[in-house]
């Protein structure tokens, strides 16, 4: 089973649900700043547009940032 799971599910696979997961918490931020703190919607975006960002960088296993593995 592992190896049929890894002969679809390879790094770009893997990299590009990160990648969205990255877009879902910015959208669930921007959302829940602009909604539930009855925030104007312009500061919601501005916060919520570097979420995904942080979230990236945060990550240990991305090497944008410098903070990943070194390959």
């Amino acid at each position: 089973m592992k190896e049929l799971v890894k002969k679809f599910i390879g790094p770009k696979e893997v990299a590009a649900f990160k990648s969205y997961l990255r877009a879902v918490l910015a959208s669930a931020v921007t959302m829940g700043l602009a909604l539930l703190m009855d925030m104007q919607p312009e500061h919601a975006i501005l916060i919520g547009g570097i979420t995904a960002p942080l979230a990236k960088w945060a990550d240990k296993t991305e090497s944008e940032y410098g903070l990943g593995s070194e390959e």
